[in-house]
């Protein structure tokens, strides 16, 4: 039987970095928008009401903020690799999915990688 899961996600990130495969996109700061789904199983939380029991969302925040301030890379696919290694270090994450939009990188359009990761 497969263990039951819950979803925790974190939509809207917007931290700055500096990433692209045009050297000059690395020179100034740029928005990337994040969001992050998590599936977890949220018994325990559900059960105890204890932020231990849960991951911290304030937590989880704050590390893609700083991957995308302190990493530069060329790809999006990279960066999203680095946050998806910040994210699985908490061994109670079963899968996780990380978009990663560039919302200033074309005129009328926004790229976005979509990358996933399970256990």
């Amino acid at each position: 039987m497969i263990a039951p899961s819950d979803t925790i996600e974190l939509r809207g990130i917007r931290a700055w970095g500096h990433h692209g495969a045009d050297p000059r996109e690395q020179d100034v700061a740029q928005p990337f928008d994040v969001d992050l789904a998590l599936e977890v199983d949220l018994q325990a939380a559900r059960a105890s009401d204890a932020l231990a029991d849960t991951v911290n969302y304030a937590e989880l925040h704050a590390s893609v903020v700083r991957t995308v301030a302190h990493e530069r890379c060329a790809l999006l696919e990279r960066l999203g690799e680095l946050i998806l290694d910040a994210v699985m270090t908490d061994p109670r994450i079963a899968r996780a999915r990380v978009a990663i939009a560039k919302p200033r990188m074309l005129a009328g359009a926004t790229p976005v990688v979509t990358l996933h990761r399970a256990r």
